[in-house]
């Protein structure tokens, strides 16, 4: 390859690709941008939800418990009304308490008395009354009392009592979570525009919808780039003067999928109660979308947390990551570069043959893709286990769990990345042994 001679010059169809080239790379790095920020937009959004609907202000919530029992109680107190059948057996248990009322009255009357006017009274009680007449009118009675029970005026007095009752107990009944709940509901209710749960829920379901779609768009933009990109490179193949800058725009290319790819979030873990339903005086009580755990990360923010860990080996761990996942393939791509810009005045520069081909061995960015992977199936796997064993259907306790776990567009644009790594590492060979595209 003879890049001074005159027919490697570059003519106006070079300098348009090299013109595409620049566009491609520009929308590249529009749609990586989107990505990354749609990234953080929904990593907010989960944080948001899951505070919202931690399981500590739900199930765990004794306030919480307080308020669903409450409201099941003054919901039935507020019905409560006394039908046919109860006024019959109260009127019944009435008319027996009241027999037996009687029964007791007679028979301690009539035991042997000691006293003269303990005499006299046993003998006036049985000469002027009769046992059987004094039972007659008990039935009478018993009607009207249970009619003057279930009056309005009775009921309504019997319902205030029963309600001052429950106010006093729910008020003597707290924890420690009212407060915070409270103010975080308040905020986040704000923040997306919304006054209850229900709207909260609905507003959330569709803004994660809407950004899982654009998130999509914008990562197959950014791959169309790049293969168009690649397409370029086909058809200005046997033009060796293009190699130096093409060669220089691929690279940045691979250094906007390279930053995307570890800012951007890589995996989310999601596990969730999404109900929990208690029958209660006949009604249910339930708990909806309740959020075990969640946590969401990319490789950057896996490095950070390591490195602030106070344990030597997380520390460890997080600069071998640092080195070997991010620092080595950044250091490839400027070798790269440094080759294809310099080979023609020092093609044996060892430092720039080393950092484009020899550090090969030592980039763990494949490795990394293997083990997100690898975590990503061991995670789904432990999580189906441990949430199944949660999973109740009981006559009176039911509960359903969900693992939401995924991947996320960071881990298949870093994917890309070491794809794409491979490609440019065998155009940078073919350059080095000087054999046209």
């Amino acid at each position: 390859m003879n890049s001074s001679s005159t027919k490697d010059k570059i003519g106006l169809p070079g300098i348009l690709v090299m013109l595409a080239l620049v566009l491609l790379l520009v929308a590249e790095g529009w749609a990586g941008l989107r990505v990354y920020q749609l990234s953080k937009e929904r990593e907010q959004i989960k944080i948001d939800y899951s505070v919202s609907n931690n399981i500590t202000f739900g199930v765990f919530s004794i306030d919480m418990w307080r308020e669903k029992i409450t409201e099941i109680v003054d919901h039935k107190i507020g019905d409560f009304k006394v039908t046919g059948k109860q006024k019959k057996e109260l009127q019944e248990t009435i008319e027996l308490q009241l027999n037996a009322l009687i029964t007791k009255t007679v028979k301690d009357i009539n035991k042997p008395q000691k006293g003269l006017g303990a005499k006299l009274k046993k003998f006036a009680f049985n000469t002027l009354v009769d046992e059987e007449e004094l039972r007659a009118p008990v039935p009478e009675f018993a009607r009207t009392i249970v009619n003057k029970l279930s009056s309005p005026a009775s009921m309504k007095r019997l319902k205030y009592i029963a309600n001052s009752k429950i106010d006093s107990l729910e008020s003597q009944t707290y924890d420690n979570s009212e407060p915070a709940s409270v103010t975080v509901n308040r905020n986040v209710y704000k923040k997306y525009q919304v006054n209850n749960a229900a709207q909260f829920d609905q507003t959330i379901g569709r803004k994660l919808q809407a950004i899982k779609k654009m998130s999509t768009q914008y990562a197959v933009i950014m791959a169309a780039a790049v293969i168009l990109a690649l397409g370029l490179w086909w058809l200005v193949r046997s033009q060796t003067r293009l190699y130096t800058p093409a060669f220089l725009i691929s690279i940045l290319f691979a250094l906007v999928i390279l930053v995307v790819g570890t800012c951007s979030t890589i995996i989310e873990v999601d596990a969730r109660m999404e109900s929990l339903k208690f029958t209660l005086l006949g009604e249910n009580l339930s708990f909806d979308n309740q959020v075990l755990f969640f946590q969401s990360k990319s490789i950057y923010d896996v490095v950070l947390d390591l490195l602030r860990e106070p344990k030597p080996d997380a520390v460890l761990v997080g600069i071998l990551l640092l080195l070997f996942v991010i620092i080595l393939p950044l250091l490839r791509l400027i070798g790269k570069g440094m080759y294809v810009c310099y080979r023609e005045q020092n093609p044996e520069d060892r430092i720039a043959k080393f950092m484009a081909f020899d550090l090969d061995k030592w980039d763990m960015a494949d490795v990394m893709v293997v083990g997100i992977g690898m975590t990503y199936i061991g995670l789904n796997g432990i999580l189906k286990s441990q949430l199944s064993g949660l999973n109740i259907q009981e006559d009176i306790l039911s509960t359903t769990t969900s693992n939401a776990t995924s991947l996320q567009a960071g881990y298949f644009v870093f994917t890309g990345f070491v794809v794409y790594s491979v490609i440019l590492t065998l155009i940078c060979r073919r350059i080095k042994k000087s054999v046209p595209l």
